[in-house]
């Protein structure tokens, strides 16, 4: 029996395709290679066995390709991400790379996509494992395990977290009486870009991803909606109006003196490591590049504040790394004042949204920068009034034909949803056409959002055996108790 596939259009190009490569996932083009000359653009009309159920999907996609039409080009001259790489990063804020969206910054919006991803793949969120709570990988072969082989970058620091709040149950534990940690969860990590990569982006780049809510702390955090003033939690700010929601902060800046993993804060981890990173590659050209994807975007545009305020990123000529973040179906995180300031200091964000997500919309649903600008200048001092940061870029889940109609609101608000969205859009009014190839099985990888004739089962990514293993006996048992030393990396804060 044969299932039919939509009427799909794929862009083809006849230049090679460098990549990052990612399990289960067909390759995405590496940023940085333009096309140029005559575009095909081709359509597709075929079918797919039903006795063929291997992944991936996409695999099957393009062998019975029939050309349907063929746009003329005036001839370009390849681009290089290296020749362009500020302007991807926003350095004229994105004007012009939207609508359409320009090739680069596609595959780049979508390599650090992948970079946030990492961090829900790798989190150990079961609490039949003795690591519940941490990060599953060694930060040594952190991207090798996650299958992103030839991604190009090196963990260099874990980052953790914790809340000074008197729930213990509220922290993702392991149900064994054997526990890494009481009061602390693995929340993200530094990585930089090897030689081979900085070559071919133009730069080192240092990335910090954060994860999103994976913990019912992580949830209680999400709805502390009060502004707080920075200040209070000892970050430097010149303007004591500058006010951001309660929970982020506290995630960010609170630490556990009795816990070796979270002695010194998440911001206490983050800065020195990106102190001693700068210092490291000192004489080169740096950027830092912060993504994260809901409670991670909204950890990450609080992270490029404190980088920028702190002057983390001045190195030793004075010259200081662009900071960028790119967020995906992030919250708003402070008042007017944070934004306000967040300009001021050069920070550049870049939101993705879907169109139909209600995250984005919080807080502040009632009270934000979409009300008469009189109105807000009235109201600022509410602890209640936030404004977003950054440029949007809106996209709509129900313009891609592989995604079935749905009001789950965890389908809308999904991360490979979103970079599955990426790859096909190209602009208003245009067809939803996937130009990167990206796997759409990764849709389902955590969600159950592709239409039911794909084939591919809801929630299919787990660890193997849900973490078991046979012991010498050939009984299935939990590892035996792994030292998790090179997931704690000592730090000396001065700042």
């Amino acid at each position: 029996m044969a299932i039919p596939m939509p009427n799909v259009v794929l862009l083809k190009s006849g230049h090679e395709n460098k990549t990052f490569l990612h399990r289960n996932h067909v390759p995405t083009l590496f940023a940085g290679q333009a096309r140029k000359g005559t575009n095909k653009i081709k359509r597709t009309n075929i079918s797919v066995s039903a006795r063929n159920d291997s992944l991936p999907l996409l695999s099957g996609i393009g062998k019975e390709i029939v050309e349907d039409q063929e746009i003329k080009t005036e001839e370009e001259p390849e681009i290089k991400l290296a020749d362009t790489w500020q302007k991807i990063q926003g350095e004229d804020d994105w004007v012009g790379m939207l609508d359409p969206v320009h090739p680069l910054l596609r595959s780049e919006l979508i390599r650090y996509g992948e970079m946030a991803q990492a961090c829900y793949d790798a989190f150990d969120s079961d609490p039949f494992s003795i690591y519940c709570g941490s990060c599953k990988y060694s930060p040594h072969n952190f991207f090798q395990s996650l299958g992103l082989t030839h991604h190009g970058y090196e963990v260099t620091h874990y980052l953790h977290a914790t809340v000074n709040i008197n729930f213990p149950s509220l922290f993702k534990r392991s149900l064994s009486s054997k526990t890494w940690s009481r009061a602390a969860n693995w929340i993200g990590y530094v990585a930089v870009s090897n030689d081979e990569t900085s070559a071919h982006l133009g730069r080192r780049d240092i990335t910090v991803a954060w994860r999103g809510t994976s913990t019912r702390l992580e949830w209680l955090a999400d709805f502390m909606y009060f502004l707080r003033p920075i200040k209070v939690c000892m970050m430097p700010c010149p303007d004591p109006r500058v006010t951001v929601e309660t929970g982020f902060l506290h995630l960010y800046t609170h630490r556990n003196r009795s816990c070796p993993f979270s002695k010194h804060s998440a911001r206490e981890q983050v800065l020195t490591e990106l102190k001693r990173l700068i210092r490291q590659y000192q004489g080169e050209k740096l950027s830092i590049t912060i993504t994260g994807h809901s409670l991670g975007s909204a950890l990450a545009i609080l992270n490029a504040y404190d980088i920028a305020e702190t002057g983390v990123d001045i190195m030793d000529d004075g010259q200081a790394a662009p900071i960028c973040v790119f967020s995906f179906s992030g919250p708003r995180v402070g008042n007017i004042r944070f934004k306000d300031r967040l300009d001021k200091l050069g920070v550049k964000v870049l939101r993705v949204t879907n169109v139909h997500d209600r995250v984005p919309n919080a807080p502040g649903i009632f009270f934000n920068e979409h009300v008469p600008a009189i109105i807000q200048k009235l109201a600022e001092r509410f602890p209640w009034w936030y404004s977003h940061v950054g440029v949007e870029l809106t996209l709509d889940h129900k313009d891609s034909p592989f995604l079935k109609e749905t009001n789950d609101l965890a389908c809308l608000h999904n991360l490979e949803a979103h970079l599955h969205l990426i790859d096909g859009y190209h602009g208003k009014g245009r067809n939803f056409a996937l130009a990167n190839g990206r796997d759409i099985a990764l849709v389902n990888k955590a969600a159950n959002f592709l239409k039911d004739h794909y084939l591919v089962p809801p929630n299919w990514f787990q660890r193997e055996n849900k973490g078991l293993v046979q012991d010498h006996k050939g009984h299935w048992v939990q590892l035996e108790w792994r030292d998790l030393e090179d997931h704690l990396k000592e730090i000396h804060p001065d700042f």
